[in-house]
């Protein structure tokens, strides 16, 4: 029994020794463990934190650096299209002046034939010549004349206008008494002409002083 009595002491003073003194030690360890594992996880919540917002940084880079391709690229779209309409309407305007310049052309080398046709008629009108050669004459001044007014063709009027620089040009000048003449166009010596308003042939005239 006395034997039994010893071992039991023996086991109890083990269990004594292997039970922590003081349970505040045992509670302060707890918490130790529980702000080494909280601080791990605090760290490794921030790392992904920086990761994330290095993502995001990175995202907006490149979305602001899309958007600044497509502004450039919509810039050189926009340009594009107004050099190519430029380069159209152009092209259209010189078609347009091309085939002006050949009709001008054309009308100008019929202007002496108009000059012909009026000094036949004049002739025509101060001889005792038949009156079919002065009626044949004028309808085919008529119908010249009415062919290129078609055209764009229009006589400038001068007789007994003010003289004005931008259509007459003065071949000479006579003398008038009346002071109402003055400055104005006396006598036509050449028909002047206007294509679609502008003026291919000035009107040769004597003004009046």
């Amino acid at each position: 029994m006395e034997q039994e009595n010893k071992e039991k002491e023996i086991i109890s003073e083990e269990n004594i020794q292997n039970t922590p003194d003081n349970p505040q030690e045992s509670s302060a360890t707890e918490q130790n463990e529980s702000g080494k594992k909280e601080e791990k996880m605090s760290r490794k919540e921030a790392k992904e934190l920086k990761k994330e917002k290095e993502r995001a940084e990175k995202l907006e880079k490149e979305l602001a650096e899309a958007k600044e391709k497509i502004a450039r690229e919509k810039d050189d779209y926009i340009r594009l299209m107004a050099e190519f309409d430029n380069f159209r309407r152009r092209t259209a305007q010189e078609k347009l002046d091309l085939v002006s310049t050949a009709s001008e052309e054309t009308i100008k080398g019929l202007l002496p034939v108009l000059d012909d046709c009026e000094r036949a008629l004049d002739v025509l009108a101060k001889s005792t010549d038949s009156d079919a050669a002065k009626e044949g004459t004028e309808l085919i001044f008529n119908k010249l004349m009415g062919y290129l007014k078609s055209k764009g063709l229009d006589t400038i009027e001068a007789r007994d206008k003010e003289f004005n620089t931008d259509v007459h040009e003065a071949v000479a000048q006579f003398p008038v008494n009346e002071e109402d003449k003055k400055g104005k166009v006396f006598d036509v010596v050449q028909t002047g002409y206007t294509l679609n308003g502008k003026v291919i042939r000035f009107a040769k005239v004597v003004v009046g002083i």
